[in-house]
């Protein structure tokens, strides 16, 4: 029917030898919504005869249900799969499909248009060779177009094919074309892309999708599917140097040990020379093990398990590298972050970082700049919301083994995951390693903590307590640390306001403040339990997160949450400061309890009604737990 129907084979051998010997393009379609990426898949896969006689037969029953085309086949509906997506006429999810021509392979990601699933986009762009960047002839570049090829530009892809869609709604006008092709290269033009098709097509009516259209005879360019069938991506990663993050340790028997991955760049073979990061230990390659049996050669893009001459401690998430050109080690790090979740970025907030087979938690230490995606201004912000792009120094609670993302996609990118909710909530790519990371290190001192606790009487502990303004926090903390002092033991309260006024002058009341700080008193307050005291810390602290932040900075049992619950309205009702009032009336922005959330703890060490305890009995009942667990006394 066309130059690209499938090619008949006598058999499935010979046909599947023939597809192991295609080239793989992977691409992903973007922009807008509405601007037909799916209609184009589908548009690609009919002209392909990649559709089964039963899809095709059920597509024309679906279109006929959920289509927007009448009586005509609605080709996007083959790649929109969801419920929602049909009723909505939307793509939501990101939907792969595969197909081929007698000359090359294709995965293609349908990914959506709409802002609040831009995060499933930037999933599909992450290992696309090529972007087609769709945009309705009607309504020219828009925001969410900036948006997707900034993502795409940020990770690494260098091909575009801008297709200037829906042709036929603007009869098929030149001049439409030519100003929409100079408003996008003029924008894209510092993205670093090798190259910019563009094709002025319709999805719907197939102008310019396989072969070159009669409507559109000022175009001399190819057809969309010539050009993915010719167009060249350099296969760099197998020249790149060695890299294969270990996934898996396997060890049947007792004579077997080896290290299971996926090699993401370079090549290996029996006998070279590798290095295991973070350790820096090195050995040779003693073979190669595939399914198939033992290999010659390992290459990019192989799962493979290698087996080392000498006994080395890996494990799972370290790296092993080409001993003459090793990746960097490092635990801090200039980032590109591409927010995801609804909540905000928090600078300060422990978060888990995922980087190959590797976890680890992660801080946001400073958050340097937000990009405009419209002007590619960089903003100063102390936060990323949903769908921002911003530059930020982070810090991990170990040493990782990497790559800049500029040269290895795989070895520089990584998710960020929150703690509570496991949910995906951004995604990074690290630009470089700070210098300082590699240039301070901890100084040993000959005076311990146990000692200077020893010569006190006690043990070092930190009395962190919470709850809304009002609650009694501060008044129970007071007649605590009266009542130890009394008993000869030494104490140093860290108070809320007091704090604010010297510390932590700088800070506001926004979550980000807040996060940061907690975080500040956390740190004082580690320095002050190394110094063998009993601190207590009376703080509104409304996230669980900064409060389990500042209890893994201690060992166990030196962090005691005391809960200081009173309902809101007894809060409100001792509102001395007539803050509760004020808050009601919108003169005090983020108040806790008011338009603000106070998170409260779900294990507490000891937990406080004051409602029902007077202050004094709360401060008896925090001493006798002191003393039933041995804190005061050594």
């Amino acid at each position: 029917m066309n130059a690209y129907a499938a090619p008949q084979f006598a058999d499935i051998e010979t046909y599947l030898d023939s597809q192991l010997k295609k080239s793989l393009l992977r691409f992903i379609t973007c922009g807008s919504v509405d601007d037909g990426k799916s209609t184009l898949i589908g548009r690609l896969l009919y002209e392909s005869k990649m559709i089964f006689d039963d899809q095709l037969a059920s597509l024309k029953n679906e279109s006929k249900k959920f289509g927007t085309q009448g009586e005509e086949i609605d080709f996007a509906l083959l790649v929109d799969g969801l419920a929602a997506e049909r009723e909505q006429g939307i793509t939501i999810d990101v939907a792969y499909r595969f197909f081929s021509t007698d000359r090359r392979k294709f995965i293609v990601a349908d990914t959506p248009g709409h802002e609040q699933y831009t995060r499933n986009m930037a999933t599909g762009a992450s290992t696309a060779d090529l972007a087609i960047v769709m945009i309705d002839a009607r309504k020219g570049v828009l925001t969410q177009t900036r948006r997707h090829s900034f993502i795409v530009s940020l990770l690494g892809i260098k091909h575009v094919v801008l297709c200037i869609n829906k042709m036929d709604l603007v009869d098929y006008d030149k001049a439409v074309y030519d100003k929409i092709l100079k408003d996008y290269r003029d924008f894209a033009a510092d993205f670093g892309f090798e190259s910019v098709q563009a094709i002025p097509v319709s999805a719907l009516a197939g102008d310019n999708v396989v072969t070159n259209s009669d409507r559109t005879p000022w175009y001399d360019g190819p057809p969309l599917m010539e050009y993915l069938d010719t167009v060249e991506i350099r296969a760099e990663d197998q020249d790149k140097a060695f890299r294969m993050p270990v996934q898996w340790v396997s060890r049947p028997n007792l004579d077997f040990r080896g290290f299971a991955g996926q090699i993401v760049s370079g090549r290996i073979r029996p006998g070279e020379s590798v290095r295991a990061l973070p350790s820096g230990r090195s050995s040779k390659v003693a073979s190669i093990v595939s399914y198939s049996g033992d290999l010659d050669e390992g290459v990019e893009g192989q799962s493979i398990t290698l087996t080392l001459e000498d006994e080395i401690d890996i494990s799972r998430g370290d790296v092993l590298c080409a001993d003459q050109a090793p990746a960097e080690v490092s635990d801090q790090f200039q980032s590109t972050i591409l927010w995801m979740s609804d909540s905000a970025m928090l600078p300060g907030r422990s978060y888990v970082m995922k980087i190959g087979a590797r976890e680890c938690q992660m801080q946001v230490t400073e958050q340097r700049y937000r990009v405009d995606v419209n002007t590619r201004a960089h903003e100063a912000a102390k936060t990323l919301n949903l769908n921002e792009i911003g530059v930020c120094n982070i810090a991990l609670d170990r040493e990782i083994a990497f790559d800049a993302y500029g040269d290895n996609r795989r070895m520089g990118g990584f998710i960020i995951i929150d703690r509570m909710t496991n949910e995906t909530v951004g995604m990074g790519l690290i630009n470089f390693a700070l210098r300082r990371a590699s240039n301070i290190h901890r100084q040993s001192l000959d005076v311990s903590k146990e000692l200077r606790a020893s010569m006190k009487g006690q043990k070092p502990v930190i009395l962190w307590f919470t709850g809304l303004s009002g609650a009694g926090k501060s008044t129970v903390a007071n007649i605590v640390e009266k009542r130890l002092a009394a008993m000869g033991k030494h104490t140093y309260t860290l108070d809320g306001d007091n704090v604010r006024h010297g510390l932590n002058h700088d800070l506001g009341f926004t979550d980000a403040d807040r996060v940061e700080n907690i975080r500040r008193v956390g740190e004082v307050s580690k320095l002050m339990v190394d110094a063998g005291l009993i601190v207590l810390v009376s703080f509104i602290s409304p996230f669980r997160a900064e409060r389990r932040i500042v209890r893994q900075m201690v060992e166990d049992g030196e962090f005691w949450e005391v809960f200081v619950d009173a309902p809101l309205e007894v809060a409100e009702s001792r509102d001395v400061k007539g803050l509760y009032k004020k808050a009601r009336a919108g003169e005090i922005k983020n108040f806790t309890g008011i338009d603000s959330p106070y998170e409260a703890p779900l294990e507490p060490e000891v937990h406080l009604e004051t409602d029902k305890l007077s202050p004094e009995d709360g401060a008896d009942r925090v001493i006798a737990m002191l003393q039933q667990a041995g804190v005061l006394s050594s």
